[in-house]
């Protein structure tokens, strides 16, 4: 004798709702993990998961009273979500309609001016052509973009400014060694080594 399968999730919620809808009642849970294997054949174990289910997708109504928490789901309740989501259906569909209406009419009057023909074949080559081209020519100038007189005008000043900071830095440099050499009788050969300061550091 084959073993009998058991509910499905969602058998087990269509059995726990048609519960709520024939008793028309209000349950605390314990209640309803009585009745649901004993009259509709889902396991005790499973009542809580499956009512918190449909507690989570509006199905079946909560509520705390004291310190006990009921739960209650009317076909009155049901017959209005239903008629609410076809209301809502309803509306989505007349506004994509809508949308596919002037998306269509758009289409058509682009469509003017670009029927098929000969001229028109030889044109879109053409204009492959010119935009093969005129990315070839966006490449050959690329290649050239060092040469550009904006390009080297630029580096040019930049190079004067970093000429100007570096003979600065150099100045400064030798300031502070000729201090040194004043106020601590250092020589200078051994400044040079101790701050790794290059013998032959001279303005540019």
């Amino acid at each position: 004798m084959s073993r009998r399968k058991g509910l499905s999730h969602e058998e087990k919620r269509q059995k726990m709702m048609e519960l709520f809808y024939e008793k028309k009642e209000f349950f605390q849970l314990k209640e309803l993990e009585k009745l649901g294997p004993k009259e509709k054949g889902v396991i005790a174990q499973a009542v809580k998961d499956v009512v918190q289910s449909l507690v989570d997708d509006a199905m079946v109504d909560t509520d705390k009273i004291g310190t006990c928490v009921y739960f209650w789901a009317f076909p009155s309740k049901a017959l209005s979500t239903r008629k609410r989501k076809i209301d809502n259906l309803n509306s989505r569909l007349e506004d994509t309609n809508k949308r596919l209406k002037t998306a269509l009419s758009k289409l058509e009057q682009a469509k003017v001016g670009r029927e098929e023909s000969e001229d028109r074949g030889e044109i879109l080559e053409r204009m492959s052509q010119l935009e093969t081209t005129k990315d070839q020519l966006v490449k050959d100038i690329q290649k050239y973009h060092d040469c550009d007189p904006e390009v080297l005008n630029q580096m040019k000043a930049e190079t004067q400014i970093a000429q100007v900071a570096c003979n600065r830095w150099t100045d400064n440099i030798f300031a502070i060694k000729s201090w040194c050499k004043n106020k601590f009788f250092i020589e200078e050969e051994v400044l040079n080594k101790q701050f790794n300061i290059p013998g032959e550091l001279d303005y540019i």
